[in-house]
């Protein structure tokens, strides 16, 4: 087996190596579009601050819809990375929080963003000068 090699998940036997993100098979790729996503970078920043409900949740994160939210936040407890905690009440509480697994990508997204919201005054003169030079192109 060579390192960036695959076997099939669920086989104690197998060993998974280190992906290669720039093979096209590599699973590795399909992590990356979900954790790159920005949906699910802020569900994942808003649970590192909490365990909090659906609403709390759509109610922080502005402009997601419902069902974007639904479908971000299933994607995230399949692949481990937020948990789901049903209590029995009336009505029904379910509450969403990050796993450890989660919680390890988190310092990571956190520079991101910390990276984005700092240098977006940079990244819109970037882009102020690239639409100026394109008009002077045409």
């Amino acid at each position: 087996m060579q390192d960036g090699t695959f076997h099939s998940p669920g086989h104690s036997d197998e060993t998974w190596m280190r992906g290669d993100v720039f093979a096209a098979d590599c699973p590795t790729r399909q992590l990356l579009d979900r954790v790159a996503d920005k949906w699910s970078t802020l569900i994942l920043i808003v649970l590192g601050e909490g365990p909090i409900r659906f609403n709390g949740l759509k109610r922080r994160i502005d402009g997601v819809s419902q069902k974007m939210l639904s479908q971000t936040l299933k994607s995230l407890e399949r692949d481990g990375l937020v948990s789901r905690t049903v209590v029995a009440t009336v009505p029904v509480t379910v509450t969403y929080a990050v796993t450890p697994l989660g919680r390890g990508l988190m310092a990571s997204m956190q520079a991101m963003i910390d990276w984005a919201e700092t240098r977006m005054p940079e990244v819109a003169q970037a882009q102020a000068d690239y639409d100026a030079r394109s008009l002077d192109a045409h």
